[in-house]
């Protein structure tokens, strides 16, 4: 059962019979007998078949849970037991939002400073895509907003909170100034990131609360390095979190400038699935996250 409930979440992530079968390494039939066989065994219908992938059955939706559920608790059973073997090893994977991408390595370095044998993949999304990933078993964490969109169930540690500067460059309208205003900001042409994004939302709130509720930037992406090196040329301004402000090397042309007003901050942590038991290389991650929330508090 094991094997037609990780054929179930393949077709969940894919929504797509042939994508699915290709993620699992098996052909097309032999994942629809799968799934076939699956609903046999439970006795009730869970996929809705059309000439393509249609959905899932309420029962099906359901049957999505106890197979995240069981294939979690196996995982977590396969590395427990290799770890006791061999020490912690294996694949750490890690969806972050944007702007939090330049933060990980805060964490991941000395984590692997401790467990050299554990290697990563860092997955920038939306912090919807964030908990979705988490939630598909497609990440095993994530660092996202603490205090925006509801969580769910998942264990959360507070790591720093993001603010927001203003950037442009020197020879621009507003780059001689020592600070500036949302009212200010709101004047010039901007480059921002996608609408999808919680950063792009917080930034349109303060705005709006600016008076400036309608304004279009004149480029928008979904990578803070896209935005960043469009303000290098010197014909763009953005804004952006503090945290790109002070990790990126900027040239002198460039500059990063406090917004004045009531101090936007937000809550930035790492986010798991609240499950127990969890796995070992999980629950590491969770104490590397503990033990260095404090120094980057301090510094940002």
């Amino acid at each position: 059962m094991i094997d037609r409930f990780e054929l179930l979440l393949a077709l969940a992530k894919e929504r797509h019979f042939g994508r699915a079968a290709e993620s699992c390494g098996v052909t097309q039939p032999t994942l629809s007998a799968g799934l076939k066989q699956l609903e046999e065994q439970l006795g009730v219908r869970l996929v809705e078949r059309g000439s393509r992938f249609i959905g899932f059955t309420p029962e099906g939706e359901r049957a999505l849970q106890w197979a995240r559920r069981v294939i979690g608790d196996v995982r977590a059973m396969r590395q427990e037991i290799a770890g006791m073997r061999k020490g912690l090893s294996g694949h750490l994977r890690i969806a972050a939002i944007p702007t939090a991408m330049p933060m990980l390595s805060e964490l991941t370095t000395p984590f692997h400073a401790k467990h050299a044998d554990v290697r990563f993949t860092l997955i920038s999304a939306s912090s919807n895509e964030v908990l979705r990933l988490i939630e598909n078993l497609e990440a095993d964490a994530g660092v996202t907003y603490l205090d925006n969109d509801p969580l769910g169930r998942l264990k959360t540690v507070p790591l720093y909170k993001e603010g927001y500067r203003f950037l442009t460059s020197v020879g621009a309208p507003l780059g001689d100034r020592a600070t500036v205003t949302w009212e200010d900001v709101a004047q010039v042409p901007l480059c921002l990131l996608t609408p999808d994004m919680q950063n792009r939302r917080i930034v349109d709130k303060q705005l709006a609360e600016a008076g400036h509720a309608t304004i279009v930037p004149m480029l928008e992406a979904n990578s803070t390095i896209a935005l960043l090196s469009h303000v290098r040329t010197g014909k763009w301004a953005s804004v952006v979190a503090n945290t790109l402000a002070d990790v990126f090397a900027f040239p002198a042309s460039i500059r990063s400038i406090p917004i004045e007003g009531p101090e936007v901050l937000h809550q930035m942590g790492l986010v798991v699935l609240d499950r127990e038991p969890m796995t070992p290389i999980v629950t590491a991650l969770l104490a590397e996250a503990r033990a260095v929330a404090p120094g980057l508090t301090e510094r940002i």
